[in-house]
């Protein structure tokens, strides 16, 4: 694992050398939460940055991703472990010869349960344990990345299960006891705020909410991913988009897909956004039909009011 950053500011530069354009807030929180020790929750409208957030710090410390992507009705048998019920049927397939052997050798009831007391009690050990995203974060030799993700989705009862593991970094298992990080890993959990979360969750953690970017902060963050986009073109996509994101729609348009609708118009080499360009590729940028017709009488209207002046400086 790389070393540590020595400061916010060295951070936020170094996650820009990555392609991640933060700001000083992310930066200073996201140091802070690696140098406490605390688990980071990241919280804002979906396609903001959060998810990649976490895949740019494991780069940057050049260690492992280990991501555990929540739903309804996860629980810790896919969360944190799951016996290898198989290998459990194999071994007592292989141990009913011996243990036959046993009780009919034996000189007595007494003696043959002495007897099979001396074996070690294996059927519920390490050897038959399948670890899953939780349990691997904790057993790595090295301090990984753990990525939470989309913990809303996920039901109360997951959040309180999670609570030893966000205090402590630790975990218990009924059959073999506590098992502690063998390294702390970063663990950052992220939320669309779609329901909201306890508190006793968000007194572990660090709090960090990422807004949708200003004007600015899309431009750089398109221009570092698409450097060919001329300026005119940018400037154009990044204000439509603003103006799309004040309107009452099902999805508003992420981060990720201004960067999707940039690229599909350099790739058919539109030179000037204009009512037919919108009209053929907001299918890219817009998610639901409805947000589509929505739009669509709109779209020369949303142009003519775009200020053309450079957003960029």
């Amino acid at each position: 694992m790389k070393t540590p950053q020595q400061s916010p500011t060295e951070l936020q530069a170094n996650l820009q050398d990555l392609g991640y354009i933060s700001d000083s807030s992310i930066a200073t929180t996201l140091f802070l939460a690696m140098e406490l020790h605390k688990p980071l929750l990241v919280e804002g409208p979906p396609g903001v940055g959060k998810t990649e957030l976490a895949k740019k710090t494991a780069q940057l410390l050049q260690t492992d991703l280990i991501r555990l992507q929540c739903y309804e009705g996860l629980d810790e048998s896919k969360a944190l472990y799951e016996w290898k019920y198989g290998k459990q049927l194999l071994y007592t397939q292989i141990l009913k010869d011996q243990l036959a052997g046993i009780v009919d050798t034996s000189q007595g009831l007494t003696t043959a349960l002495s007897q099979l007391q001396s074996f070690n009690d294996v059927f519920y050990s390490e050897d038959f344990l399948q670890p899953r995203p939780l349990l691997s974060a904790l057993q790595m030799d090295h301090p990984a990345v753990l990525l939470i993700d989309e913990i809303d989705k996920a039901d109360q009862e997951f959040e309180a299960f999670l609570l030893e593991l966000l205090s402590e970094y630790q975990v218990t298992i009924p059959e073999l006891g506590t098992i502690k990080a063998n390294r702390e890993p970063v663990v950052i959990l992220t939320s669309n705020n779609t329901r909201e979360l306890s508190d006793a969750l968000k007194r572990r953690c660090l709090h960090l909410y990422i807004p949708f970017p200003t004007a600015n902060q899309e431009a750089s963050i398109i221009a570092s991913q698409l450097p060919e986009i001329s300026e005119e073109l940018l400037n154009k996509v990044v204000l439509f988009v603003e103006q799309l994101r004040a309107r009452p729609m099902k999805k508003l348009p992420a981060i990720s897909e201004s960067i999707d609708w940039a690229r599909a118009l350099v790739l058919l080499n539109v030179a000037r956004l204009d009512k037919h360009w919108v009209e053929e590729t907001l299918n890219v940028l817009l998610k639901f039909e409805d947000d589509i017709q929505l739009i669509k009488p709109d779209i020369e209207a949303i142009l003519s009011d775009l200020d053309t002046s450079l957003i960029r400086g």
